[in-house]
């Protein structure tokens, strides 16, 4: 998708901030609508389409978690990356867990943010490239389409955010056989720090819940080494 095609929805209460990110995307080519509470940028996010979101945390009416839970519910494949001022890892955690792609955390430069997002587009890009054919799998009595992000159980599907769609993809391309942990860190997280090592492990437990309908299936921690999908 070409830059002038990803239309970005920006949530960011600091009107500073939000007006200098917002002309800085602009320059680099992503045509960008800011908005200064979550309420407001969902209200938007309803009724116009947007190809990204950027949202901080921290705002009012609507927090940036409110407004990610509510997006997640009528999009499951828009990127979203979150700015937040917080250092603890159980936010950062939460973010994940609620549908984020990704995170940075205040201050920051605008080279790293724009950085982040072109590697999002990349990897959401790649995988509208793929042949669907080479990316449909068979697990158990599941369907795993990786190109359209979902699981199918006997009819009923199941939308994947980009993390666990690329996690599920690195288990099937090694079923039965043992995926190390940093492996699979280097290439979704791109590094393996203890924080994404935790982030992954959230990943890991949700995989296993949408699993749990097929009592053949197994996703196994593998201590000291990494996962390992068991397909009977």
């Amino acid at each position: 998708m070409e830059k002038n095609k990803v239309k970005v929805l920006l949530a960011e209460d600091d009107p500073n901030l939000g007006n200098l990110l917002k002309t800085y995307l602009e320059a680099k080519g992503f045509p960008t609508k800011l908005f200064v509470n979550g309420q407001d940028a969902f209200d938007a996010f309803k009724v116009e389409e947007y190809n990204f979101c950027i949202a901080d945390v921290m705002m009012p009416i609507k927090d940036g978690f409110s407004l990610v839970k509510d997006i997640r519910k009528l999009d499951k494949k828009v990127p979203i990356l979150f700015l937040t001022a917080k250092s603890m890892q159980e936010d950062k955690l939460k973010g994940f867990q609620i549908g984020a792609d990704d995170y940075i955390t205040k201050p920051f430069s605008m080279e790293e943010l724009l950085v982040r997002m072109e590697a999002i587009l990349r990897r959401t890009q790649d995988s509208e490239k793929q042949n669907p054919a080479d990316n449909i799998f068979k697990i158990g009595k599941y369907t795993f389409d990786y190109n359209r992000q979902i699981l199918n159980f006997e009819g009923l599907e199941q939308k994947l955010t980009s993390k666990e769609t690329d996690l599920l993809m690195i288990l099937c391309q090694n079923a039965n056989d043992v995926v190390d942990r940093s492996v699979a860190l280097n290439r979704i997280w791109k590094d393996d720090s203890y924080f994404n090592a935790r982030s992954m492990d959230v990943y890991i437990t949700k995989l296993r819940k949408y699993l749990k309908e097929d009592p053949e299936i197994e996703l196994l921690n593998v201590h000291g080494v990494g996962f390992k999908l068991i397909i009977s």
